[in-house]
This record gives C-alpha cells, structure tokens and sequence, in this order.
C-alpha cells in the first residue's frame, strides 16, 4: 500500500514529530541543516509522508513575500524537502511536490524555492522555472544581491498568472540569508 502524503500546519505538530522531521532535515542533508535553515521552514504548512520505519519524506511551504518588477507578490516558499535514504528515488519527493503545490496554486501568487543541485532536476520536470535573473534580499542594511543563489532559485507562477521572467527578484528578509 502506497503511504499517503499528510498536509499538517506547524502549530499541529506536536514536539515528537518536529523532532522527527529535523531528525530527516539533518541526515538527508548530511549534517548541513543549519538552525538558521530549521527555522525557515517552520510557520507554514507541511507535507509528511510516513511508513512502516517512520517519517519516509518532507517538504514544507512557507509565505514570504517577494518583490517583482514593483509589487510584492505573496510568495509560497518550498523549504526544507527531504527523502530518507533507503527510498529515494521512489516517487516520494514528487509527492510531497503535490501536496505542496496543491496548496501553493491555491493560495499563491507566486512559488519559489531555492534548489540543490539534485533537486533541481525535480523541480524543472515538474514546470519550475530556473530565475534567470539576479536575487536580491531586502536586508536589514537595504537591499543586498545574493549571487550564490543566482542559478538555483526556481520559480511557479500561479495558475491564470504567467509571470515575466525578466527583472530582479527581491526577497524578503530573513536571518541566515546574508552572511
């Protein structure tokens, strides 16, 4: 039997089940989760898919706000996706992209994330498009570029709301972002 893919809010997970799910964030990014990164994907809804041995994948969508050519867009923000070891490659990321985007093309006018190397290749099958332009973060100092995530920053119009890929994007702020 296929597990199902849960949608749960932060404020209903109890302390077991973000321990649990930091537990996966920190093997599955082999000890390179940091606090900073924790964080960023608390707030907002989460996509669990658990099986016989437990949590099996995450992802979760949190709203930031991000500006584009003027306007600041409600932005649902993919963070902190992660399969367990023993069944990448199974389909449960692509799952865990369903619930997500489910929500996303539901309540957004825009998705965002930044991506992996591997995960890239996720997202762009899924119709994400690679932000061919610069990414700004509107910092505590103003806005300040973000060159090491130009390349990676992938981008999900709304349904019915194509969206101009020329431009800047700028991102809201967040500790952690610029170091």
């Amino acid at each position: 039997m296929t597990p199902r893919c849960r949608i749960v809010h932060t404020a209903d997970l109890d302390a077991a089940g973000l321990r649990e799910i930091r537990a996966l964030l920190d093997h599955a990014f082999d000890g390179d989760f940091s606090d900073e990164d924790w964080d960023h994907g608390l707030g907002g809804v989460h996509a669990l898919i658990e099986d016989a041995e437990g949590l099996a994948a995450h992802g979760a969508l949190v709203m930031r706000r991000v500006r584009h050519r003027g306007r600041w867009l409600r932005t649902g923000y993919v963070e902190a996706v992660a399969v367990r070891a023993d069944v990448r490659r199974t389909g449960l990321g692509g799952r865990v992209m369903d619930g997500l985007e489910r929500v996303l093309d539901r309540a957004y006018d825009l998705g965002a994330l930044s991506a992996s190397d591997e995960g890239a290749l996720l997202y762009a099958a899924r119709g994400w498009q690679c932000w061919p332009g610069q990414v700004h973060a509107l910092s505590p100092e103003g806005i300040v570029r973000l060159p090491d995530e130009e390349g990676g920053v992938y981008v999900r119009p709304a349904p019915g709301a194509p969206l101009d890929l020329s431009g800047e994007l700028v991102l809201d702020w967040r500790d952690g972002d610029v170091t």
